[in-house]
C-alpha cells in the first residue's frame, strides 16, 4: 500500500486564485538598492578555487552549485539566520533567497549542514573572508593604517558543569602517588621484589608492575573472581589497584596535555573551551562558564579580522592576532589601538620590532587621575627618582638603593629584567604603616624597560591623534561587539572546537561587513573612517 497525500479542494482553489497575481519575473520584486544585489555583486568578484577544490567530487554533480550555496549561507548570516533548518525555510519562502538560488531547488537542511562542516571549513572561509577585506582596501573603505583591537567572552556550546581543573588534577595526582608508594612497598614485601618508582617514571613503573602481576597470574594459573560472595586473593587485589591507578594516571596525563601550560581548566564536552568568568546581567554576577575569548580587529567600523582563543586574558592574544592579520592581509597596520588589558612589556617589544606605534592605554592611566592615588605615599609614581644615582626617595626623604636584579618570566615564556630597590633604613619611620606592610625595610620591584615603553604609550594616547583613536576604539570595536551580541544574537556558539567556532565567527563577520557596506553606501559614508571628536 502506497502513501498518498490528500489535498483539500479548498486549498487547490486558493492556490489557483493566487497564481493569477504572482509575477513571472522574480527580478522585478527585488528593489535595486536591496543588500542582496550588493552581496551577489561582491561575491561574483571573488576567487573560489579553494572552495571548489574542497567540494570537488569524482563523477558526481552537486545538487546546488557550491558558489551559490556560499552566497546563500553568508547572506543568511547578514539576515541573522544561522540554523540550517531556518536557512532551508528561507530558501523556500524568501524571494531574496530564491533569487540567489538562480533556479536551483531549495537545498534541505542536511545539505546545508554538510556543506558547512565538510567543505566550507575555517581555512576555506578564511580565504574568502580576507578577499572581502582586500576589496574594501581597494575601494578605500578602510584605512589600512589604524586598527582597533578588543576582546569579549562568548559562551561555548558545552555543558556548564563539565569542568576539569588543573589544580584538582595536581592534588589528586600527588595523593595517588603517595598511595602508590605504600602499595609498591606491600607488593615488594609480598613477592620479594625490588620495585622502585619516582614521579618522573610513575607511569612507566605502573605498567612494569602490572605486567609483572599478569605474568605471575599466568604462571600460577590463577582465575580472578567477581561478584558478591566471591573472595578475591591477594594477587587480584594488587592487580585491580595497580590497573585502576594506571587508568587514572593516563587520564590525568591526557587532561594536562589538553590544558597545556597556559590554561588551568577545560570542558569535557569541548576541550578547547576554558572556564571563564562571564558578566551575565546588569548586576554583573560573574559565573564560571565554558567560553572562548573572541578577539576582533576593526577598521573604519569593518571587521578586518576575528579569531577565537582559549586564553582568559587579552594580554597573550595581541601578538597572535597581529601575526594572523599580517599573514592574511596584503598590507600592514602601523597604528595599533587597544585598551589597558593588552599592556605588557612583551607586546610593547613586539610592536617596536614590527615598527608599529602602540596606542595602548596604561593600566594605571585612570588611577593616576584620582586624588586618593596622588596622596598614596606607597605608590612608586609618588616617589622622587634620581636618574644619575638610580635611587628613589620616599615621603620621609629616605633613599631606596638598588639591592639586586632578577629575571621574571611571563605566562608565554617572555623574560624581563626586574630591579629591586630597598630603603636604607625604615626603623623608626612614622610613615611606615602607610608605606609598607613588610616587617623589614621597604622594597620596590621595578621593570625599567616596561616603564619606558609605558611612558611612550602614555605620551602617544595623550596627543590629539591618540585621543581621536581612543574615542573611536570605544565606539567602533566595542560598538561592534554590542551589535554582534544584541542584534546578531552572538551570545552562545552553536558548534564545538576552535576550528568550528572560528568558522562560525568568519561567516558572521562576512555577513556583518556586508550589512555595513550596504549601510555606508546608502548613507554616503563609505570613505569616512573616524568619528570626529566632540568640541564644546
Amino acid at each position: 500500500m502506497t502513501n498518498k497525500t490528500i489535498i483539500h479542494p479548498q486549498y487547490t482553489q486558493t492556490a489557483a486564485n493566487y497564481q493569477l497575481y504572482l509575477p513571472m519575473d522574480v527580478e522585478e520584486m527585488i528593489p535595486l538598492e536591496d543588500s542582496v544585489r550588493l552581496h551577489c555583486l561582491l561575491c561574483e568578484r571573488m576567487d573560489y578555487r579553494e572552495l571548489l577544490q574542497a567540494y570537488s567530487r569524482k563523477g558526481r554533480k552537486p545538487a546546488v552549485d557550491p558558489v551559490i550555496l556560499f552566497k546563500v549561507i553568508t547572506y543568511a548570516a547578514s539576515q541573522k539566520i544561522y540554523s540550517s533548518r531556518e536557512i532551508e525555510k528561507a530558501c523556500c519562502r524568501d524571494i531574496n533567497f530564491r533569487w540567489l538560488l538562480q533556479g536551483y531547488a531549495a537545498p534541505d537542511h542536511s545539505t546545508i549542514s554538510r556543506f558547512k562542516q565538510k567543505y566550507l571549513t575555517d581555512t576555506v572561509m578564511e580565504k574568502l573572508f580576507f578577499q572581502q577585506i582586500e576589496w574594501l582596501y581597494q575601494q578605500k573603505a578602510i584605512t589600512g593604517e589604524t586598527i582597533y583591537i578588543d576582546g569579549t567572552k562568548i559562551e561555548a556550546y558545552a555543558n556548564r558543569y563539565s569542568f576539569v581543573w588543573k589544580k584538582a588534577i595536581t592534588k589528586h595526582e600527588a595523593n595517588m602517588y603517595l598511595k602508590w608508594q605504600a602499595l609498591l612497598e606491600d607488593i615488594n614485601t609480598t613477592y620479594c621484589q625490588i620495585f622502585t618508582s619516582t614521579c618522573e617514571t610513575f607511569l612507566v613503573d605502573l605498567k612494569k608492575v602490572l605486567a609483572f602481576l599478569e605474568k605471575l597470574r599466568e604462571e600460577e594459573q590463577i582465575t580472578f573472581v567477581y561478584g558478591k560472595g566471591k573472595r578475591k586473593n591477594v594477587l587480584q587485589r594488587y592487580h585491580e589497584q595497580v590497573k585502576e591507578m594506571l587508568q587514572r594516571k593516563e587520564q590525568y596525563n591526557a587532561s594536562n596535555q589538553i590544558m597545556g601550560e597556559k590554561r588551568n581548566s577545560y570542558s569535557k564536552t569541548d576541550h578547547d573551551a576554558t572556564f571563564m568568568r562571564m558578566k551575565d546581567d546588569h548586576m554583573r554576577n560573574g559565573q564560571l562558564k565554558p567560553a572562548y575569548n573572541i578577539q576582533a580587529a576593526v577598521d573604519a567600523e569593518f571587521i578586518v579580522g576575528i579569531d577565537a582563543f582559549s586564553d582568559r586574558n587579552d594580554t597573550t592574544t595581541l601578538i597572535p592576532m597581529l601575526q594572523y592579520l599580517k599573514e592574511h592581509l596584503p598590507f600592514t597596520y602601523r597604528h595599533i589601538v587597544a585598551d589597558s588589558g593588552y599592556e605588557s612589556e612583551e607586546n610593547y617589544v613586539y610592536l617596536k620590532n614590527e615598527k608599529q606605534t602602540a596606542y595602548i592605554k596604561p593600566q594605571n592611566h585612570e588611577r593616576k587621575k584620582k586624588a586618593a592615588f596622588k596622596k598614596d605615599i606607597k605608590q612608586r609614581e609618588n616617589m622622587g627618582y634620581d636618574k644619575s644615582t638610580d635611587t628613589y626617595t620616599c615621603a620621609n626623604n629616605r633613599q631606596l638603593h638598588v639591592l639586586r636584579s632578577y629575571t621574571r618570566a611571563s605566562q608565554t615564556g617572555y623574560e624581563s629584567q626586574v630591579t629591586v630597590y630597598e630603603c636604607e633604613d625604615c626603623s623608626g619611620c612614622p610613615l611606615k604603616e602607610k608605606c609598607t606592610k613588610a616587617k623589614g625595610n621597604r622594597q620596590l620591584h621595578v621593570a625599567k624597560a616596561f616603564l619606558a615603553y609605558r611612558e611612550t604609550a602614555q605620551e602617544n594616547i595623550l596627543t590629539e591623534t591618540g585621543t581621536l583613536y581612543r574615542m573611536n576604539r570605544s565606539i567602533q570595536v566595542e560598538g561592534t561587539f554590542g551589535v554582534l551580541k544584541e542584534d546578531y544574537h552572538l551570545k552562545k556558539f552553536h558548534t564545538r572546537g576552535t576550528s568550528n567556532v572560528r568558522n562560525e565567527l568568519l561567516i558572521l563577520a562576512f555577513g556583518y561587513n556586508l550589512n555595513k557596506i550596504h549601510t555606508k553606501i546608502q548613507a554616503d559614508r563609505l570613505n569616512l573612517y573616524y568619528h570626529p571628536l566632540k568640541t564644546a
